[in-house]
């Protein structure tokens, strides 16, 4: 793999051995490649040694391209045609910090790259600072990977006609859009759905969790900013039509007989994360605590509980508990109470390794070691798991 500005790439590809191109001469081949490119100029005789050798992007697999500046334009249409010459085997594309004003000869550049490949199976585009609004073709060319795209990632766009050809990717499986504007989701049957924005609406994505159906195994619906819109929605719909859910994530759940519903009905989950529960609506929040752990289904492994109100009460959670985790991630473990619930945990289900906790401990010495002799208390980041 080769990383850096174009200066550092070629001095790599050439190996700086008397100006002789080793390299390229030695019948060396790319799998992977990340590039971001800078404003250098680069000599011509590079571009021609690269241009002559076939069999040094022929290989290629992985492709990552980023932040093209529009100053050095003649160099990286020249290498970007190559690439689309040479390198038809890509299965991962990624167009990182992508800009609307890119001149007309490198949108060329990129969707002859796209057309000339033969199975391009991920597609990820990456806006730059401004959100990008047109995508002059790129998206469109994605018509020619319709047979083997499985997995596309849209990043900081605003949406586009130009992405209602990605309905006809008949094999897609994984879909995720992060922080666009406006987002109009496809309808598809999808495996995997990942949406992180400011705001989600229901009533945008319903139609593709329905389509979905029993195919969808992994879904993540995360705002950064707004609660989710139509949140009865979702959990009907999520009951009625996806009991195949191993991975689900989502964000401001109200411990309500309708999310309790549909925890009952995910028999087959395996991650379970709910952040940002701030009040449980009710004068007796342990009773809801109490049914919330005994409808956990017995294929429960992981937990995420963090940025939560559940903390005071995980002695509950964990004393009525019958799923076997073997993760679990809090804020906080600085009570007593909680602490021995958690040893008393770990000797009856002998199934659980890691607790990861936010803030640092503030408990007894003995207890601490009391709890080490039976889990490992980790930062919650080294064991997180994303959708």
């Amino acid at each position: 793999m080769f990383m850096g500005n174009m200066p550092e790439l070629m001095e790599i590809i050439l190996n700086n051995l008397n100006n002789e191109f080793y390299s390229l001469h030695s019948g060396a081949t790319l799998h992977k490649l990340d590039l971001n490119f800078s404003d250098y100029d680069i000599n011509p005789e590079i571009f021609y040694s690269l241009g002559r050798n076939e069999l040094f992007f022929s290989r290629l697999q992985d492709l990552s391209l980023g932040l093209i500046s529009e100053l050095n334009t003649d160099n990286v249409t020249t290498l970007l045609k190559i690439l689309a010459k040479n390198a038809t085997k890509i299965s991962a594309l990624k167009l990182d910090e992508f800009y609307s004003e890119y001149e007309p000869q490198l949108h060329h550049a990129l969707i002859c790259i796209i057309k000339s490949q033969e199975q391009l199976r991920q597609f990820s585009l990456v806006g730059g600072e401004e959100y990008p609004t047109e995508f002059h073709g790129i998206i469109s060319a994605l018509e020619s990977q319709k047979t083997s795209l499985q997995e596309i990632l849209i990043e900081n766009c605003d949406s586009s006609a130009e992405f209602k050809v990605l309905m006809n990717c008949k094999n897609l499986e994984i879909l995720r859009i992060k922080e666009c504007y406006n987002e109009q989701i496809l309808e598809a049957s999808l495996n995997t759905l990942e949406i992180t924005g400011c705001t989600i609406s229901v009533s945008n994505i319903v139609q593709i969790l329905k389509k979905s159906g029993t195919l969808l195994q992994r879904l993540s619906l995360v705002t950064t900013d707004e609660p989710i819109q139509e949140k009865s929605l979702l959990l009907e719909t999520l009951k009625s039509f996806c009991p195949n859910i191993i991975y689900l994530n989502l964000t401001d759940v109200e411990f309500s007989t309708q999310f309790f519903e549909l925890v009952d009905n995910l028999q087959k989950l395996q991650f379970l994360t709910l952040w940002d529960i701030y009040e449980i609506l009710e004068d007796e929040p342990e009773i809801l605590v109490m049914q919330f752990a005994k409808l956990l289904p017995l294929t429960l492994q992981y937990l995420d509980l963090r940025s939560s109100c559940l903390s005071p009460y995980i002695d509950i959670l964990l004393n009525n508990c019958y799923a076997p985790l073997k993760y679990m991630l809090i804020d906080r473990l600085d009570d007593e109470i909680n602490a021995k619930a958690l040893i008393e945990f770990c000797i009856q289900k002998k199934t659980l390794n890691y607790v990861g906790v936010v803030k640092r401990l503030s408990l007894d010495d003995n207890i601490k070691k009391g709890m080490e002799r039976y889990v490992m208390l980790i930062p919650c980041e080294r064991i997180a798991i994303s959708c």
